[in-house]
């Protein structure tokens, strides 16, 4: 990893039905914070929200909504790209993706280089209550972890409800992560948006860029920002409000582990990747592998 500028752009989807002239209006509007936002910073890696190019409930059924995409690379991906080429930048953005069979739907995070290529692509594996198709929602899941190597830096690819889930970004770290992007457009509080923003960054001690939606989406439903940057030691040294418009901050890895609370002089001396206990882990695969839940009661559920 080398020291560079990151962004996160939070933007708001064109409310009301979605349309092709609603698609094309978010990418433009995708393309538009993106010039922007690196003129303003002279980012080199910029991430926007989930399913930017859409909003997160697109208020369609799967087929329709398979009708309003592409694959990727294709169409809904292809403005993004060229800005990308045009500007030398890194992009990761959320968008829908066009499957094999009309219907099957996936929740993409995708990196455009400063090529302008398509450098890799991550299908949202963990579905957000509703969102999955198989329980009357419109996205089929993916089913692995995605790390792409840049000349910035390696970065996981996570979305959202993904971030919940400590074992995700832990995979992706093993793998070699260093800055893990987290494109949201996440639907519980603010409170909970940082905290597993901080911990993933913390559990794993890599950057996280987190790009959360704001404004409305087709199916009326409200988003409130507040996209954050945060380090190894889970400091956050970026945090927008609920408006459209960006945060960036510099990741600098000569720094990063400096100290064990930002500004301390105690120097930060454990790891958690390093000084994970793996016999323990060796032995209690199965018990992980067993399907779990909370023994407490939950609302709307056997």
């Amino acid at each position: 990893m080398v020291p560079f500028v990151a962004a996160a752009v939070q933007l708001a989807p064109v409310p009301g039905p979605l349309t092709p002239e609603s698609v094309e209006a978010n990418l433009d509007s995708c393309v538009d914070h993106v010039q922007r936002c690196v003129a303003a910073t002279a980012a080199e890696l910029v991430v926007l929200p989930e399913a930017a190019t859409t909003g997160f409930t697109p208020g369609v059924d799967p087929e329709r909504l398979w009708d309003l995409v592409s694959e990727i690379p294709g169409p809904v991906s292809e403005p993004i790209q060229q800005v990308a080429r045009r500007l030398g930048v890194h992009i990761v953005f959320g968008t829908y993706e066009r499957g094999p069979a009309r219907g099957t739907v996936y929740n993409t995070a995708a990196v455009a280089g400063p090529t302008g290529d398509i450098l890799g692509a991550y299908r949202k594996t963990h579905l957000f209550c509703g969102e999955d198709r198989a329980g009357g929602g419109w996205v089929t899941p993916g089913d692995e972890a995605v790390v792409v190597e840049t000349d910035l830096a390696t970065l996981g690819l996570i979305i959202c409800f993904d971030g919940d889930y400590p074992e995700l970004s832990r995979v992706e770290a093993v793998l070699g992560a260093e800055v893990i992007c987290r494109p949201s457009a996440l639907l519980r509080s603010a409170d909970i948006w940082e905290l597993t923003n901080r911990a993933r960054a913390y559990d794993n001690h890599v950057f996280v860029v987190a790009a959360n939606a704001t404004g409305i989406d087709p199916a009326g439903v409200i988003y409130f920002g507040n996209s954050m940057i945060v380090t190894p030691i889970a400091d956050v040294v970026a945090r927008a409000a609920s408006h459209e418009g960006w945060v960036s901050a510099r990741l600098d890895p000569s720094t990063a582990m400096a100290s064990l609370t930002p500004g301390s002089s105690v120097p930060q001396r454990f790891d958690h990747l390093a000084d994970r206990n793996l016999a323990l882990i060796e032995r209690h695969l199965d018990d992980l592998r067993r399907p779990a839940r909370s023994g407490f009661p939950h609302a709307g559920r056997p």
